[in-house]
């Protein structure tokens, strides 16, 4: 069976972490650790982590995904990301992928005029405040076009708040905020905390199956 995610796989329930400016300069820190499930099988995890200094954010997000079948590995993903913000532009980001054993590289850059994407032989110019699907920070959903970290396109999306409802955070139940983000090969559900803290995620990869974000 072989399968393709689309687009990215991808707080006080987050378990905060707040760090002083002693411990590596750093202002604050945000953890978000997450087991992924593909369908019902525990797959991977997928770690970020957000750290403020002197105003500008760094954003650190590591992924690792392996699916088998009868112990045979059908599907291997690796993802990692660094991304620098500032004002709710996306200062730089840098990225390397692994999907199945396609490798793929991207880093961009905010420039004078605007914010430059390095994703192969011909730079792409695009305006110069830009988001990425920056999960973390609920703002992102108020934009009608997004950088996908790991393929560089600078995509379309529709947002769409569907309502209120339960969802089951490490066992206790908790009033979310749930959206439907569609862009292309992009097809992702978001929860969200009363207070805009990003509590869980689901993504719907080719043939059906339900790549699903908890907190651990």
């Amino acid at each position: 069976m072989k399968f393709k995610l689309r687009g990215l796989v991808m707080l006080g329930l987050l378990s905060l972490t707040f760090l002083s400016p002693e411990r590596g300069g750093a202002e604050e820190v945000a953890n978000w650790d997450f087991d992924v499930y593909l369908n019902d099988k525990k797959v991977g995890k997928h770690l970020f982590t957000v750290a403020e200094v002197g105003g500008v954010r760094h954003v650190q997000s590591e992924a690792s995904f392996k699916y088998k079948i009868l112990l045979i590995p059908a599907y291997r993903y690796e993802h990692s990301a660094a991304e620098r913000w500032a004002d709710n532009c996306l200062m730089t980001v840098d990225s390397s992928t692994n999907a199945n054993g396609k490798h793929s590289q991207i880093s961009g850059e905010k420039t004078g005029d605007g914010f430059v994407v390095e994703k192969g032989d011909t730079p792409v110019q695009l305006p110069e405040c830009i988001m990425t699907f920056a999960y973390w920070n609920p703002d992102f959903l108020g934009q009608s076009r997004l950088l996908n970290p790991q393929t560089g396109e600078y995509v379309d999306v529709r947002v769409e708040e569907v309502g209120d409802e339960m969802l089951e955070v490490r066992g206790q139940a908790v009033t979310a905020t749930r959206f439907k983000v569609t862009a292309y090969e992009v097809d992702l559900t978001l929860w969200y905390s009363p207070d805009d803290e990003w509590l869980a995620l689901e993504s719907v990869a080719k043939g059906g199956h339900v790549i699903r974000y908890e907190l651990s």
